[in-house]
């Protein structure tokens, strides 16, 4: 295995986005629309934030119903996602690696915290890709 790789090799490049001027309604059609289940919050090429479904799972009280699925219209959600901005519940200052981190580091990284993604940033802090869980595990299959 290649371990000294960096993680710019397998990371996603194009990524979707969001900025604070977006709504939550916006982010929801973004993660239905993409099948993702992650959106780096930009200023300009600057990351500022982490929006994750989760999150807005969380906040539309779809967990509590089991029945709840996020392509159904949900009049509450939508509701709730007017009542909040991108700001108030993004994570704040999430996470990164560097375009220069290897893999390896990337894996303990995700091995040792909670979230499934990380945005990638260039030393001037703008963005330049993001890394997900699943990202790993598809480079890790390569390898055997």
């Amino acid at each position: 295995m290649k371990q000294r790789e960096p993680i710019s090799k397998i990371m996603t490049d194009h990524v979707i986005t969001v900025n604070l001027h977006n709504s939550l309604e916006e982010a929801s059609d973004l993660f239905k629309k993409h099948h993702i289940r992650h959106l780096p919050v930009v200023s300009g090429h600057k990351l500022v934030g982490m929006l994750s479904l989760t999150d807005l799972k969380r906040l539309s009280f779809y967990e509590l119903s089991p029945e709840n699925d996020m392509d159904d219209d949900d009049e509450t959600a939508t509701t709730v996602y007017r009542m909040f901005t991108i700001e108030q519940v993004m994570v704040s200052n999430p996470v990164t690696v560097s375009v220069n981190s290897t893999i390896k580091e990337v894996a303990e990284i995700l091995a040792q915290i909670e979230f499934h993604a990380l945005p990638v940033v260039s030393e001037a802090n703008e963005l330049a890709g993001i890394i997900t869980t699943t990202d790993m595990i598809k480079f890790l299959l390569e390898q055997y």
